[in-house]
């Protein structure tokens, strides 16, 4: 979908998250928001990494280097997900054992019980 100049002329005013969005205030009085489940991330993250956050590019972009995470105001306009590879994966149970070699692997899945 293509950007307006008008949207690409606003910028980021103010940022507010919460346990179900993400609601970015813009310099033009529109206010966007955006299910927190669209970023993996910033869901998994805790309420002080989410509200560590920054404004970059003059404002068109948020970023959160507690949470590692950068959303762009031209992806937000767009409905754009964020694209993690962490998204794809099932998170890991809590004192989970990962095989470090295939020799281990083996020996783990052969383990009684």
């Amino acid at each position: 979908m293509p950007i307006s100049a008008a949207e690409q002329t606003a910028a980021i005013a103010s940022v507010e998250i919460d346990d179900n969005g993400l609601h970015v205030s813009l310099t033009d009085g529109r206010r966007l928001t955006t299910p927190l489940a669209w970023y993996p991330r910033l869901l998994r993250a805790s309420p002080a990494a989410r509200r560590n956050f920054r404004l970059i590019g003059r404002g068109h972009g948020i970023h959160w280097p507690d949470a590692d995470e950068d959303l762009s105001l031209e992806g937000m306009l767009a409905g754009r997900k964020a694209v993690s590879a962490c998204a794809t994966l099932p998170p890991k149970p809590p004192n989970a054992i990962s095989p470090a070699s295939p020799a281990r692997a083996r020996r783990w899945a052969a383990r009684p019980g």
